[in-house]
């Protein structure tokens, strides 16, 4: 595994226990990468884990049980990163969450106060835990899954288009400081980006085997995603630092 794209590469996953953290959990470590995944759900994290480890004995996989909500407990796990593996290369956001309506007037605006704290308050959280050791990384990146509704929101999606166009915004303003602090250090470029993914939605085995004759048209897999995580590594981070590199059709 030391021969992997990310050999030596240290990644941090936030949301590692759902179907996407999982996948991207493998495909870190098969490239080599050490990776430590984070979710509140101390079981799903723990299988998570396992299955990585499992399957590529030569990486290091690690789980912790954090609060993203709370910004000091997502401080103490960057911290906790950085003492025991030295630094941080990268930072994959994947929590997610999804609540809609039937039509625009039918929006329920609790959906939103759920909706604010899963999209971006976590995504609030990590970028502030984790920018300066990214930044001070070779190849730091923050990596942000988003989806094609922040750029053209449907009527039944308003909560959940606002809450994903907002993490958007919070990260682009993280790519502007790793373009300005590239500037500063008096280097060709930045060397660290922040970068977004963006999927129409998601789709995995078990929503296959749930759906046997759904299309699932436009559905970006979690293998696919993963890929792609994977690929933001390597690309140059003047290439992807404040990009939208789109997996599914452009609007």
């Amino acid at each position: 595994m030391g021969n992997g794209a990310l050999s030596g590469a240290v990644i941090a996953v936030a949301g590692a226990g759902g179907p996407a953290g999982r996948a991207a959990l493998l495909r870190l470590a098969e490239a080599g990468a050490t990776v430590i995944g984070a979710d509140n759900d101390a079981e799903r994290l723990a299988e998570a884990v396992d299955a990585a480890s499992y399957a590529h004995g030569g990486s290091t996989v690690v789980g912790d049980t954090v609060d993203l909500l709370e910004l000091q407990s997502t401080r103490d796990w960057a911290t906790r990163i950085q003492k025991d593996f030295g630094r941080v290369d990268g930072l994959v956001h994947l929590v997610g969450g999804w609540r809609g309506s039937e039509t625009f007037t039918k929006t329920v605006l609790d959906d939103w106060d759920l909706l604010e704290l899963l999209l971006i308050r976590t995504v609030q959280h990590t970028t502030l835990a984790f920018h300066e050791a990214l930044q001070s990384s070779e190849r730091g990146r923050y990596v942000l899954i988003s989806a094609a509704g922040a750029s053209n929101p449907t009527a039944g999606n308003a909560a959940y288009s606002a809450a994903k166009a907002a993490a958007e915004a919070w990260t682009l303003a993280m790519a502007d400081y790793f373009r300005k602090a590239g500037i500063a250090e008096g280097s060709e470029g930045a060397t660290s980006a922040a970068a977004i993914l963006v999927v129409k939605a998601l789709v995995h085995d078990a929503m296959r085997a749930e759906r046997p004759n759904a299309k699932f048209a436009g559905f970006t897999d979690v293998k696919d995603l993963a890929e792609s995580i994977v690929d933001v590594w390597n690309r140059p981070a003047a290439e992807v630092n404040g990009n939208r590199l789109w997996l599914t059709e452009k609007p």
